[in-house]
């Protein structure tokens, strides 16, 4: 059976969710591709805490299977840390390099983030653009701001504004989705 693969970091993970299993991005879209006729293997490879930098170390044992779309969610924690903008696109960069070298056949969705206004300062300055010049460089699909409508949303939110609840993920699922079912749509994967 093909592969979805979500890789990233808490936001993939579902972290603080009651049941992950059936709550987090990829088990929701996994729900969503079955009510749609779509037979998809869909694994959740996020790791909560992971950087851009730490998530290279682990790429290799993640690239199994049959493998028709490599999601890429990481940069959260890079920017928490203070991570700079340099080196956060490298590493994007060598993981999307890696996933080609590997699987030149799959697609691969890049889910950026918006930071917030107050974060457009200092070393986090230009931190937005990363995503769009991956996407550009590598001719991905590139899911702006996955969490366009819940970032900032306290409603949607847990208390540390950082991850979202059970209906964030919903609304965030709803933003990914149109681009996923594209890229299987034209690639008949």
């Amino acid at each position: 059976m093909k592969k979805i693969v979500f890789f990233g970091d808490s936001l993939t993970a579902g972290y603080g969710l009651r049941d992950p299993g059936k709550e987090s991005i990829p088990a929701l879209i996994s729900h969503r591709l079955k009510h749609l006729g779509m037979d998809f293997e869909v694994s959740n490879a996020g790791i909560s805490g992971d950087t851009t930098r730490t998530a290279i170390d682990r790429l290799p044992s993640i690239l199994v299977g049959d493998i028709a779309v490599f999601v890429l969610e990481l940069g959260a924690n890079d920017f928490l840390r203070g991570h700079s903008v340099r080196e956060v696109e490298s590493n994007l960069q060598t993981i999307i390099t890696t996933v080609k070298k590997a699987y030149p056949q799959s697609a691969i969705l890049l889910l950026g983030l918006q930071l917030p206004y107050w974060a457009h300062v200092g070393p986090s300055s230009g931190f937005g653009s990363i995503f769009q010049n991956l996407s550009k460089a590598n001719s991905i699909v590139l899911v702006p701001s996955f969490l366009s409508g819940v970032a900032g949303n306290r409603a949607l939110n847990m208390p540390d504004g950082v991850h979202p609840l059970a209906a964030g993920y919903q609304l965030a699922t709803d933003n990914i989705l149109p681009a996923l079912l594209k890229i299987l749509k034209s690639e008949n994967r």
